[in-house]
């Protein structure tokens, strides 16, 4: 089976990143496939200092070793002046090869305004640095602020249809890729 690491790069309660990556996951699902979400919000981590191991915060080793346990991931970000945020960020530098080498992941930004891909640019560059590859199906979500309803669900059906496509490829990517049924 495959299995699937989400973490959203936002610290607000009423995250719209927390938001889609609980949507992308419910559909990764729906496919088969297990999915464990590191909520950033209820784990405390510290700032990166370019350290292996953090005694202190047993969180990090927490989401190192889901990280690596995983077949891919779901990563999202608000989009914070044309990039990831820093939530994230610090995350994803907590870990290493170790934990991204050859994991399958699929990447969701969400803008206040229009969409745009810088973003998720950049976290396929930090991707492809410590050697995961990510899935060519991204999605981008401008305007979030009006593209849930009050109970979570997307109002625009081209985005939901969107979303079924991204789990799709992320199943299907991760099957052949990491050879899992």
């Amino acid at each position: 089976m495959v299995k699937i690491v989400a973490i959203a790069g936002s610290l607000r309660p009423d995250s719209y990143s927390q938001m889609a990556l609980e949507l992308a996951a419910q559909r990764v699902q729906a496919l088969g496939a297990e999915v464990e979400i590191l909520d950033l919000r209820q784990m405390k981590l510290p700032f990166c200092d370019g350290g292996k191991e953090y005694p202190d915060y047993p969180d990090v080793k927490r989401m190192q070793d889901a990280v690596s346990s995983a077949d891919g991931l779901i990563l999202a970000t608000p989009e914070y002046h044309g990039s990831v945020s820093g939530v994230l960020k610090n995350a994803l530098d907590l870990m290493s090869f170790d934990q991204f080498s050859g994991k399958v992941a699929g990447l969701i930004s969400v803008l206040g305004g229009q969409p745009n891909s810088n973003a998720l640019n950049d976290m396929r560059l930090i991707l492809r640095w410590v050697h995961a590859w990510c899935i060519p199906e991204q999605v981008a979500i401008g305007q979030v602020w009006k593209a849930f309803n009050a109970e979570g669900k997307l109002l625009d059906d081209k985005l939901s249809q969107r979303f079924d496509e991204f789990a799709q490829s992320l199943v299907e990517n991760t099957r052949k890729l990491r050879g899992v049924s």
